[in-house]
């Protein structure tokens, strides 16, 4: 407890201190939808107007297409209780998921979700997006990784808030060409220019999950999607009984 306490002040120091051209903004839940609170959700994607999520927790931890009316899977994989899954995303005709502390990470077919491959990968995963060229990754660190689709690294990004470090970086989406990244244990989610890696808003997530939905189950913030269908975005949490639809208005 301390040690999240100690990240949540260092976020509202930096975000006291910002350049004048960090914006901050606040949530405006637009729709919200039911998601399954056994979801320890790690990484949440749209794929041709589909929602998907890998959940983790070794023994838990899940690959699923989801049922955004029901909360439910259409399709879901179950993975060996000595993997605690990560972030995931699509890129090309695959589906990528990374492993906490394993170092592997596994490609599926997009459509099919059959295994095709795994890869030895060189860190810890945390969480996962791409821009359509590149993954993306973080390591609960300052820093974001770019790779080709074989996890060989092009770029080692060091993120930043005012010239200082942002760590415990985790969700991770790729929006509009920003990156957007939820700090762990936090309710902040950083939007960062994927060129120089400096933070150009701040959303304030604080009061998503009302009080009245929380159980002794009920973690933190964690899962960014945005649909390129529709451009509509989405969050949820860590066994959150609720996925929302939300827009951002500048404070």
């Amino acid at each position: 407890m301390r040690k999240i306490l100690t990240v949540v002040a260092m976020v509202f120091a930096l975000l006291s201190c910002a350049d004048a051209t960090v914006k901050e903004y606040k949530l405006e839940i637009v729709a919200e939808y039911p998601h399954d609170s056994d979801s320890y959700t790690q990484g949440l994607f749209f794929h041709k107007g589909e929602m998907y999520e890998s959940t983790g927790m070794n023994g838990k931890s899940t690959l699923r297409k989801v049922d955004m009316q029901t909360g439910k899977p259409v399709k879901r994989l179950d993975f060996d209780r000595k993997y605690f899954i990560e972030g995931s995303t699509v890129l090309g005709d695959n589906l990528y998921v990374l492993t906490w502390e394993s170092r592997i990470a596994f490609i599926y077919d997009v459509e099919t979700m059959e295994y095709k491959s795994s890869w030895r990968y060189p860190r810890e995963g945390w969480g996962l997006t791409t821009d359509g060229k590149q993954l993306i990754a973080s390591d609960g660190s300052s820093n974001l990784y770019f790779m080709d689709d074989k996890f060989k690294l092009d770029k080692k990004l060091p993120v930043t808030l005012n010239d200082k470090p942002v760590r415990w970086l985790n969700e991770l989406e790729y929006i509009d060409g920003k990156i957007w990244a939820n700090v762990y244990t936090t309710d902040e989610i950083m939007i960062i220019n994927p060129r120089n890696g400096k933070v150009e808003g701040v959303i304030d997530c604080r009061g998503l999950l009302p009080q009245d939905l929380y159980t002794r189950h009920t973690d933190v913030l964690n899962g960014i999607a945005c649909n390129p269908v529709d451009g509509k975005i989405y969050l949820t949490g860590k066994n959150w009984p609720k996925l929302y639809e939300i827009k951002i208005i500048e404070k």
